[in-house]
């Protein structure tokens, strides 16, 4: 037994991400070993989590992964731990579709406590009704607790804690608003900036929520069985690869799984397209998604960087790019001003970032017989200005099965998409180049 719980709000903006930074690192200063997960395909709340924690945070999506996978992950990250953290996405019921996805679908699958967290700063009493709707719209989904979130005053709490023990949820404490603990965000979520600054922001919100909830009743209303899944066989390779990985301040959105995935094929070798002379020697460099646009200049003048990277693509070298990786093998990067700035030059694309607007959503890949999964979120435009041998490969649809202009392209040995394809569970992916 060990406590496990997901954290999840009736709607997005509640406070849930403060909330489990805060306790996270609450429990690690505490001595105890916080594995962090987090519902959904973001890459961004993860690196936070693994901030706070000192633990690499786990993405669990029932849409990019199978029942029995998600399942596997969950138990093979957990078993070390003292203390199991999820965090949910948006509200605890919204999915890709009515439920599918949900931070609900997944606590029902892990049979996971929910602690839900209540944005009470115009409520008092009144959140009997709501918190009522949440215990029993699907009595599978088990709310454990509340917090309430922005309540300043004990008198202000009373209201709430009555609230929850006439309709029998535990009250666990609630959290005064604070400036000292608003976490800065970005266009893509919460902002990636240097650790120092989110080290202390973590650390007040960690003191902060000590005061006002109770994490001895957290914990002890939590406790549950370790999950235990037997861990699927993976066989060897043929031969083992040497692989590069982009992994720096502007390539950095990865997939734990995916990098574990790459490991099992042979030597993982990280490189920083902003600092380093040129790409390693590599029998496949993987190109991730993150903030390319917000380092055009450092990105442009690495000169070096840029041509190996051309030649190697030009000498048929395998490539995976996603998002980010696909902007900078393309010709040109606008930034949001209007100035255009030469990336690799392999793509017969320029994307920019003026008059950006936003496309986000899960995504299917169909190609022949094979379906690949991941999910899209950018707010960038790509044209095509010369295809060069471009190629588009494959259907793409989202979650509920309809077709979608986003194109997977190929060129020589380069597959490159603004899709962040998982391949934790279908190393297939790996296989189209």
């Amino acid at each position: 037994m060990k406590p496990q719980f997901l954290i999840a709000a009736p709607s997005s903006s509640s406070g849930k991400t403060t909330l489990t930074l805060g306790l996270l690192r609450l429990l690690h200063n505490r001595g105890l070993k916080v594995q962090p997960f987090k519902c959904g395909p973001d890459y961004i709340d993860t690196k936070h989590h693994g901030m706070a924690s000192r633990s690499p945070s786990i993405n669990l999506d029932t849409f990019m992964m199978s029942e029995g996978h998600l399942r596997s992950l969950y138990a093979k990250y957990s078993a070390a731990a003292d203390v199991v953290i999820t965090e949910g996405v948006m509200g605890l019921f919204d999915g890709a579709d009515r439920m599918k996805g949900s931070s609900a679908e997944i606590s029902m699958l892990l049979d996971l406590p929910v602690i839900l967290v209540v944005n009470a700063k115009a409520m008092a009493y009144s959140v009997a009704p709501l918190i009522y709707g949440f215990k029993h719209f699907n009595p599978q989904v088990q709310i454990a607790g509340v917090i309430f979130n922005f309540v300043n005053t004990e008198s202000h709490y009373q209201f709430l804690k009555d609230a929850c023990e006439d309709i029998g949820v535990t009250p666990l404490g609630y959290v005064p608003a604070s400036d000292d603990i608003k976490i800065p965000s970005r266009h893509l979520g919460l902002a990636i900036s240097p650790e120092n600054d989110y080290n202390a922001v973590i650390e007040r919100a960690a003191a902060h929520i000590s005061k006002t909830v109770d994490v001895e009743r957290l914990l002890e209303i939590t406790q549950r069985p370790v999950l235990r899944v037997p861990a699927p066989a993976i066989l060897p390779p043929a031969r083992t690869i040497e692989i590069a990985v982009a992994e720096d301040d502007a390539f950095n959105f990865i997939y734990k799984e995916n990098l574990e995935v790459l490991k099992s094929l042979g030597k993982v070798t990280p490189f920083s397209p902003l600092y380093d002379y040129a790409v390693p020697a590599t029998d496949l460099l993987y190109l991730p998604g993150g903030y390319p646009e917000l380092f055009l200049e450092q990105l442009s003048s690495n000169q070096t960087m840029r041509e190996s990277i051309l030649i190697y693509c030009q000498l048929g070298g395998v490539v995976i790019a996603e998002c980010g990786g696909m902007m900078y093998l393309g010709d040109s990067l606008t930034d949001s001003a209007g100035k255009e700035y030469p990336m690799v030059g392999f793509l017969g694309l320029k994307t920019t970032m003026k008059d950006a607007k936003l496309s986000l959503g899960y995504r299917e890949i169909e190609i022949g017989l094979n379906r690949f999964k991941g999910h899209e979120f950018h707010y960038s435009a790509c044209t095509e200005m010369d295809m060069r041998g471009l190629t588009k490969i494959g259907k793409v649809f989202n979650a509920r099965g309809k077709e979608v202009s986003t194109p997977v392209y190929r060129y020589a040995n380069v597959i490159a998409s603004y899709i962040h394809v998982y391949w934790g569970e279908n190393p297939d992916w790996l296989r189209l180049v």
